[in-house]
């Protein structure tokens, strides 16, 4: 964040975070969960609470939600209430929204991030986790709708949590720090697949100013629908701008709604903020309580598999690794498993770490892939860093095969063999391509005797040129030292 102006101000957030479970059915009926369908194609007369139809919860839905509740600490209620959410919408068909209100599903719990200074963690407390089903979809692209409004149902009814933070967090980053943290959290779980391009996981900010000091919230307003990280950083930051210039001018803070356009950079004011009165919540009464067992809680709590945090210490104390490395290792699950059995291929962790983190999500960040969607296998990796210590391929040559074994797989041996790109190691050969780039450059020779230890890199670049990059570098620099120092 720039250097703030208004630093005489405490920023205060609180994110309502609303993420997609990973069901295939919708949470009150049987239409398919699917992305990318023509509009109104995964629709169903509950959907629309057609006349003589009733909702029928979904049982995975609720699995999902116990486990989620789980790892992020809270307390799972055996006993939680659906409500009915007024408002009226085009998109909301039914005229309501199904959600939960006085009785969520769980209650408290917290995530602990990683603090501005990067030396610890600082814990953020949650109010809430809750089910709800999704509202559809209003399009207002004119090149679909002209001068209409279009309204495509087909997320209508998609089973969502929505999981609330307490106003714990101080600035944009370290909300940002939060969302990466509990998107983490979800992939490791299995929730959901957290993915913001398709709308899975997509939050609300409140955020307000108050003088620093001061123990009063101030007024808050509520940005909506942030689906970017880059997003959510600068809406909160344009907001804390706005708030700031207002205060400082002797205005005050309206509750209210607000939307970002990143093509200004500015928030505006999209309506006054409503109270939860407004939405005359009670609860359903198409739907039972939702009774859930001790027992049915305890196996969730039992089939949870290693978390993030506790994933990241073990990394630190088991492999020697940094903090930051193990960090970067442990951000996916799907990641810090082929971390480990790469290691468990291969054998010493730290190379492993650093061909992982330099070479591997180079190509998965330039081919925007995920780690599990390679055709690199652990095993591969593994192998490609021993042709390396062996000297059977050079780093550099090796380091240029990794897009390839990313997008399409295969034997990193056979790949050196195919493409030649096997290391010179041949003393002869070697000597004679130091002795040509010596005697055409005789001045070198002069110059490293006279101090200028920083030829032998220059001096080097030619000798690999000469190889066409495959000279080992190690062998390469003692024939060079010898032959300088002679």
């Amino acid at each position: 964040m720039s250097p703030d102006p208004h630093s005489h101000y405490e920023v205060v957030i609180g994110l309502e975070v609303h993420c997609q479970l990973r069901t295939t059915s919708k949470l009150f009926s049987p239409a398919p969960v699917t992305y990318g369908e023509p509009p109104n194609h995964s629709v169903h007369p509950v959907c629309l609470a057609l006349p003589g139809v009733l909702p029928v919860l979904n049982g995975h839905a609720v699995d999902l939600a116990i486990r989620a509740g789980l790892a992020a600490h809270c307390t799972v209620h055996e006993c939680s209430i659906f409500a009915r959410k007024n408002y009226f919408y085009p998109d909301l068909p039914k005229g309501y929204q199904i959600s939960q209100f006085e009785d969520p599903i769980c209650t408290g719990g917290w995530v602990d991030i990683p603090d501005e200074e990067g030396k610890g963690t600082k814990r953020i407390a949650l109010t809430r986790i809750h089910m709800e089903e999704d509202a559809g979809k209003s399009i207002h692209d004119a090149a679909v709708a002209g001068d209409a409004t279009h309204v495509d149902l087909n997320r209508a009814g998609v089973p969502l949590l929505e999981i609330v933070s307490e106003p714990d967090l101080r600035s944009p980053a370290e909300a940002v720090a939060y969302l990466k943290t509990l998107r983490a959290i979800l992939r490791y779980v299995d929730v959901s697949d957290a993915d913001m391009e398709k709308g899975h996981f997509r939050c609300d900010a409140n955020l307000s100013l108050r003088p620093k000091g001061e123990a009063e919230l101030g007024t808050r307003t509520e940005l909506k629908n942030l689906n970017s990280f880059r997003f959510v950083e600068e809406a909160l930051e344009a907001e804390i701008v706005r708030q700031a210039q207002l205060l400082d001018d002797g205005g005050a803070i309206q509750q209210a709604t607000m939307a970002y356009d990143p093509s200004t950079g500015r928030t505006r004011v999209l309506r006054l903020k409503e109270n939860s009165d407004d939405y005359r919540y009670f609860p359903d009464p198409d739907l039972v309580p939702l009774r859930i067992s001790a027992e049915q809680i305890e196996a969730a709590r039992s089939s949870l598999p290693e978390l993030a945090d506790a994933k990241r210490r073990r990394f630190e104390q088991q492999f020697e690794l940094s903090a930051y490395d193990a960090s970067l290792l442990t951000e996916s699950r799907a990641l810090s498993e082929f971390f480990e059995a790469a290691v468990a291929a291969y054998g010493p962790a730290k190379p492993v770490a650093n061909w992982i983190l330099r070479d591997v999500l180079q190509a998965l960040g330039e081919q925007e892939r995920e780690i599990d969607q390679v055709q690199l296998t652990p095993e591969a990796l593994a192998s490609l860093i021993r042709l390396v210590d062996e000297g059977r391929t050079n780093a550099k040559s090796a380091r240029g095969l990794v897009p390839d074994l990313v997008a399409e797989g295969g034997d990193p041996e056979a790949l050196v063999r195919e493409r030649g790109l096997e290391a010179v190691s041949d003393s002869g050969v070697l000597e004679a391509a130091v002795d040509e780039v010596l005697a055409a450059h005789p001045d070198n020779r002069e110059k490293y005797q006279a101090g200028e230890k920083k030829v032998v890199n220059f001096l080097m670049g030619q000798v690999m040129k000469r190889t066409q990059g495959k000279a080992d570098p190690g062998s390469v620099r003692e024939i060079l030292l010898r032959k300088l120092e002679e």
